[in-house]
């Protein structure tokens, strides 16, 4: 599977998907516009399905013996290309897609540590990747995206 992504190709996909929606009517886009990013923490993975056709897999850290990552359906909050932490030190959260209180998907320059629990509950990413999300995400919108994590 393919697991990098750029926003040229995103653009395209939000145009087809606009194309289909004139020319076929509206419910046609709004089915085909779901993102579903689905979280496995015990396998420290994140699956990208977009209209139920799985696109991408990557590696992700989320929370560490001392802290839990939530577990359900959510959708995105809100979202900040940059966030700094006020619970961790004004720690950097870049590419921020917030699902759950302070619980976001977002890059981390821990890159090593991708592949294991490593965060304080958050859903970590490399860099590229969660710049790829946050694009996905602000291109078919918060309403159209899901984040499902399961243990």
């Amino acid at each position: 599977m393919r697991t990098t992504i750029t926003a040229k190709l995103i653009n395209i996909t939000a145009a087809t998907l606009t194309g289909a929606a004139l020319l076929f009517g509206a419910n046609a886009a709004h089915a085909a516009n779901k993102i579903v990013a689905r979280v496995s923490l015990s396998q420290q993975v994140m699956e990208i399905s977009v209209d139920g056709r799985p696109t991408f897999a990557w590696k992700v850290s989320t929370g560490d013996r001392a802290h839990v990552t939530p577990t359900g359906s959510f959708k995105p909050t809100r979202m900040h290309e940059m966030w700094y932490s006020k619970k961790y030190d004004n720690a950097p959260m870049p590419h921020s897609v917030f699902f759950s209180g302070g619980y976001a998907v977002h890059a981390t320059y821990a890159i090593k540590r991708l592949g294991q629990p490593a965060s304080h509950g958050c859903v970590r990413l490399h860099p590229d990747n969660a710049a790829d999300f946050y694009q996905l995400v602000e291109t078919f919108g918060a309403a159209n995206t899901s984040i499902v994590i399961v243990k």
